[in-house]
């Protein structure tokens, strides 16, 4: 599947080397297809997973509750009433292309002497994956990624995925430990830039956010403990302080298809023209108003920009005055009455002119936080080291880090007595946890916001305008009409697939 971009990164390692001696060896069969350096491959795969992420996102943004559609577009009945078919949200082929990358990787990496990339891919091989199910539930696995010698993979439990993922991500860890970058291959790793420690803190990081995400299903309790309890002897850690991203102003560029792919969607192009979907995203009337009513007003003016949008003249600053009064959110799903002029768009946490260069975030260290926090409320008797309390509120502090607020502002909420705010002060710990989480996902992480809602069925939403005395929302995704033109047999065996009740087997409420 991935025969033509191997083709073409080979054509570009090869060109490197053209004037050795070997290039011209006549014994060489000029009829065989090159083969790309996994070093290539692996810098390709960690850009292209931050586009794909981007689409999955967008949509979970949205069925999150965090984001709505601008009006003067068409509404989209796609997103906002739920018309969708199995020809809509096809992120299957993109996701399933991008894994055959990183299984290159980890097939080849031995051969060029390149061993400390398989560590790399194989952590992004098990997000992608973890991702996968968590949109479709039972997927490809274990018969997938081997070419031509399974065309028709069979589908695996997505609970035994989910398990395989967590050796996975030891094996990984095993790798990261063994083999330092050599440091002219660091340049290859556009999330790191070698630093193993910080992948390993990344993989660790990725386990908590399986474990948790099984923590509601009867009987995992005691899995769910084991395992956090060997994350812990493992004893690399976690992100702390610190986010994993693809690209930054170390390889993001001010030239058309070398921007942040965040900036270049609903930013501006490469001249600092504004994109056509730059007024689409809108925050929602729930997640504004929420932020105004419990005087979350540091975050607020982050995650949002005042009426009237970014000020093109003075970038990462609203047109209009940054007081509270000037936040107005759109109603979800709402297709007329909201314009550019009076509400607020996707703020500086997310888009300021100028700022191409941002590192598309792959997970937050607030987000490991609150995922700690969980865990510890959840299971005293594991072993991490800290408290249910100082792990929330060390998240809510890392979501001020990330979205560019005074860290400080943090320490307001400490004995405010605001429910979901004052962990001393919120009646179901669970709940506030839920809560923050929510907020801190918003204009990051939309896919693990839309799973989280889904999951822990919080914060209370409002429903769709499009669907007026209806309750019904999406749980999943249909499983893409070319999937089932390909592997037909294979996606009929799942059984009908009804998106609004046919759940992903860790949403049991």
């Amino acid at each position: 599947m991935k025969l033509k971009s191997l083709a073409i990164l080979a054509f570009v390692a090869l060109a490197g080397t053209s004037c050795q001696e070997s290039f011209l060896d006549i014994n060489t069969n000029p009829n065989a297809l090159p083969t790309a350096q996994p070093n290539y491959v692996l810098t390709n795969a960690l850009l292209t997973s931050a586009t794909n992420m981007l689409n999955a996102n967008e949509t979970g943004t949205y069925w999150a509750g965090q984001w709505t559609q601008g009006n003067g577009y068409i509404i989209s009945t796609t997103l906002f009433a739920y018309n969708f078919t199995n020809g809509d949200f096809n992120y299957w082929d993109s996701y399933y292309d991008n894994l055959q990358d990183y299984q290159f990787v980890i097939n080849n990496a031995d051969a060029y002497n390149q061993k400390y990339l398989k560590g790399p891919a194989k952590v992004m091989k098990a997000m992608l994956y973890q991702q996968l199910v968590d949109m479709y539930g039972n997927v490809p696995y274990s018969d997938a990624l081997k070419a031509t010698a399974s065309l028709a993979p069979k589908f695996d439990d997505q609970k035994a995925i989910y398990e395989s993922l967590i050796t996975s991500l030891d094996e990984a860890l095993v790798d990261l430990k063994a083999n330092p970058f050599a440091s002219a291959f660091t340049g290859s790793d556009i999330v790191f830039r070698g630093n193993t420690t910080k992948w390993a803190q990344l993989a660790n990081s990725l386990k908590m956010r399986i474990l948790i995400r099984q923590s509601k299903i009867s009987g995992r309790d005691s899995y769910i403990k084991t395992e956090v309890n060997k994350i812990v002897s493992e004893g690399s850690g976690f992100l702390t302080g610190e986010d994993a991203g693809v690209g930054g102003t170390f390889f993001f560029l001010a030239t058309a298809g070398k921007l942040n792919p965040i900036y270049d969607r609903w930013g501006y192009d490469a001249n600092g023209a504004k994109r056509a979907l730059n007024n689409y995203p809108r925050p929602t009337k729930f997640l504004i108003d929420g932020l105004k009513t419990n005087n979350d007003t540091l975050r607020l003016k982050r995650i949002a920009y005042a009426i009237g949008g970014e000020n093109g003249g003075n970038p990462g600053v609203s047109t209009a005055k940054e007081v509270a009064a000037n936040y107005n959110g759109t109603p979800f799903g709402v297709s007329s009455g909201y314009l550019p002029a009076n509400t607020s768009s996707v703020g500086p946490s997310l888009l300021v002119k100028g700022d191409y260069n941002r590192p598309f975030i792959l997970m937050t260290a607030s987000e490991v936080q609150f995922l700690l926090a969980e865990a510890k409320q959840r299971y005293s008797d594991v072993t991490l080291s800290g408290t249910a309390k100082g792990y929330f509120e060390e998240g809510i502090k890392q979501s001020f880090r990330v979205l560019g607020a005074n860290v400080a502002g943090a320490e307001n909420f400490k004995g405010s007595k605001i429910q979901n705010y004052d962990w001393d002060a919120s009646t179901d710990k669970l709940a506030a946890i839920a809560t923050q989480k929510w907020i801190a996902l918003t204009n990051f992480s939309g896919l693990e916001s839309w799973s989280e809602y889904r999951r822990t069925n919080l914060p209370v939403t409002p429903q769709s305008i499009q669907l007026v005395g209806e309750t019904k929302r999406p749980l999943r995704f249909y499983y893409p009409n070319t999937e089932l033109g390909s592997n037909g047999t294979n996606v009929k065996a799942q059984g009908t697939i009804d998106p609004f009740t046919t759940r992903i087997f860790w949403d049991v409420d």
